[in-house]
């Protein structure tokens, strides 16, 4: 059973930066497009960042120039550098495949709180 366990997230003040982590087991995540998600209060989780397997990369237009994505295939880790940080980027922050109709069992996710 593929395990997902996110890290890294808190509490930063605006302008700030946070790395974020996301562990997997149970497979081999380098096999497969990965992506980092969000999801604020009261709404809908959203795709902020996604990395191919060959390590193309997108972004959403939020975050784009801000966050940057990034895999460790021998440690089996996909990883969320975040700077210049936003109120609007509080969230809790998930990682899953980004392949359309497949995803793993969602992690328990990371909050990251952007407040002064």
């Amino acid at each position: 059973q593929v395990q997902l366990v996110e890290s890294g997230g808190g509490l930063v003040q605006p302008g700030g930066s946070l790395r974020l982590s996301c562990a997997v087991s149970g497979s081999s995540s380098r096999l497969y497009a990965m992506g980092w998600y969000r999801q604020a209060p009261g709404k809908q989780r959203e795709l902020v960042a996604a990395i191919a397997s060959g390590g193309a990369t997108n972004y959403a237009d939020s975050v784009k120039g801000r966050f940057t994505i990034s895999r460790d295939n021998a440690k089996n880790t996909v990883y969320l550098q975040m700077t210049d940080l936003k109120p609007e980027d509080t969230a809790i922050y998930y990682c899953n495949t980004n392949t359309v109709g497949f995803r793993w069992a969602w992690g328990q996710g990371t909050q990251v709180t952007v407040s002064s």
